[in-house]
């Protein structure tokens, strides 16, 4: 059974891929009567509001066609930011050696938010390495969320 992410990116990422961008992720929580709905794209040469704008308008009208959302919702469309979300096995693998933040759905010897360095991807588990000496393998769908850590040089 797919989940409402998993669904509404089927139905947005063949609009984004269309105008020129990637489709990152997306993000969708529901308030009460109220829904958010969140896309983050990305591209090669970075994000404009100007592709914002764009993927807005083509994606509203999608939803408004196919009406995949029951109730009022928001649209918000942005990039991912420097401190991006990882939702894939793939994203993960682009970003192995970054420092990363993790928040686990349950907690794993004692603990949900993990702080560390992603070390590799192994199958469909994460290798996060904490302080130089451990490192634990984090199936991915354990995770509730995680970011990268922006580094300034």
């Amino acid at each position: 059974m797919t989940s409402k992410r998993e669904q509404l990116e089927e139905l947005l990422a063949p609009v984004v891929a269309s105008l020129g961008c990637e489709l990152w992720g997306i993000e969708y929580q529901t308030h009460g009567r109220n829904a958010l709905l969140r896309i983050y794209i990305d591209a090669e040469d970075g994000i404009a509001v100007e592709d914002c704008e764009k993927v807005s308008r083509q994606a509203s009208a999608v939803l408004d066609v196919e009406d995949p959302i029951s109730g009022k919702y928001t649209l918000e469309v942005s990039s991912p930011g420097m401190d991006r979300p990882l939702y894939r096995l793939d994203q993960y693998q682009r970003f192995v050696g970054h420092q990363i933040e993790v928040r686990l759905r349950m907690p794993l010897e004692g603990q949900r938010k993990w702080r560390g360095l992603l070390a590799g991807v192994e199958g469909e588990e994460i290798v996060l390495r904490i302080d130089d000496e451990n490192e634990y393998l984090l199936p991915i769908d354990s995770i509730e969320r995680a970011n990268i850590i922006p580094q300034f040089k």
